[in-house]
């Protein structure tokens, strides 16, 4: 019988899965998600493979259910962050700087591109998450346009170049150079925006 973690069989369930959550954001890490297995995660995590198969179906499964924690948690604590009383510009200054912190919330895989090599349904849920935090910000310039704080215009363009701005080159790594650099990128886009 296999060892119980937790008090209560839903605590063992949150734990096995955050393990394997772990495991696999650790995996991710160093190896794209195709050369990961199923085995490989449940060794990292510490947990029997048949533990696996009792929370997700497959290895996509698992995926999906990742990144949408993920999502939940980015999206949680960037409204958290930006309070009841932001102004729609003070939530967008904000949108852009949590966009540099990324790596914090989200695992980014190395090699093939992630929806490349998982079939067209999974590639088409993850791509669901990523339209989760567009529609965040796009709810935000709605509200700036709105309030006369930026002019009216495609927010649909607007978004994609805002994100083309923060995801195209990552930030540098050092300090003073990454606080200089996410500055100017603020300062560029607020202009762009007709802030």
């Amino acid at each position: 019988m296999p060892k119980i973690i937790g008090a209560t069989i839903a605590e063992h369930r949150e734990v096995t899965r955050t393990r394997l959550f772990d495991a696999l954001a650790h995996l991710m890490a160093t190896r794209g998600f195709d050369a990961i297995t199923l085995a490989d995660i449940a060794t990292e995590a510490g947990v029997g493979r048949t533990a696996v198969y009792n929370h997700f179906a497959d290895k996509e499964a698992l995926l999906i259910e990742f990144i949408e924690h993920e999502t939940t948690q980015y999206l949680g604590l960037l409204a958290a962050d930006l309070g009841a009383d932001a102004s729609p510009l003070e939530q967008l200054q904000l949108y852009i700087r949590r966009q540099f912190e990324l790596k914090r919330f989200f695992h980014f895989a190395p090699g093939p591109v992630l929806t490349r090599v998982v079939s067209p349904d999974t590639a088409q849920r993850i791509h669901r998450h990523v339209e989760l935090v567009e529609e965040h910000l796009q709810g935000i310039l709605a509200d700036a346009i709105a309030a006369g704080l930026i002019p009216d215009q495609d927010i649909h363009v607007a978004c994609r170049l805002i994100h083309a701005c923060v995801t195209g080159r990552p930030a540098p790594e050092r300090e003073p150079e990454r606080t200089h650099f996410i500055d100017g990128t603020e300062r560029f886009l607020l202009r762009g925006l007709g802030a």
